[in-house]
């Protein structure tokens, strides 16, 4: 593989990971005010400290599996990249669930899914090159902080998260 390819790689794989933090911005365009309206726990950090974060991890999720595909590319670590995608494709559905939808069962279960993508992902890029697994580490931390804030806003707001996919399926059956 030559510069120009690995550059293209790149470009290509933080695209796939900015392209994924939109799909999930998008979703929390109207949120601010329905997200301000729920009872937090006293530990919740300002809602402001979010968009540089994941900002912030989109990159190195970016790099990082950029790393893993410069080490063989596709070929060879299809599975490897395969469960990045998964994790990626979890990542975007959870603003959905939770800020759109306003689905906190299923935003919560999926949240719990992205972690143990995550960690299964960590552990293969950490396989293939240290440095891609270490890149995620910090995503897995915030990650597993997210899970734990995700479930208690869940569990303090049931009226406006937990039953509504009751409320839906009760309404649809009569």
């Amino acid at each position: 593989m030559n510069r120009l390819q690995k550059s293209i790689g790149l470009v290509a794989f933080l695209l796939l990971s900015y392209t994924t933090a939109t799909i999930g911005a998008l979703a929390t365009i109207e949120a601010d005010r329905f997200y301000e309206q729920l009872i937090q726990p006293g530990w919740a950090p300002p809602t402001a400290v979010f968009g540089p974060v994941w900002s912030l991890f989109y990159t190195l999720m970016g790099i990082a599996a950029w790393l893993v595909w410069c080490e063989g590319g596709w070929t060879l670590h299809r599975f490897t990249l395969g469960l990045f995608l998964a994790q990626l494709a979890s990542n975007g559905l959870w603003s959905w669930l939770f800020f759109n939808w306003k689905l906190g069962a299923l935003a919560f279960a999926d949240i719990m899914l992205m972690e143990f993508l995550l960690a299964w992902t960590l552990r293969r890029f950490w396989y293939v090159r240290k440095l891609a697994g270490a890149l995620l580490l910090p995503y897995l931390g915030w990650l597993i902080f997210a899970s734990a804030l995700s479930g208690a806003v869940w569990q303090l707001n049931p009226h406006m998260l937990g039953f509504l996919v009751f409320q839906s399926a009760k309404s649809v059956m009569g």
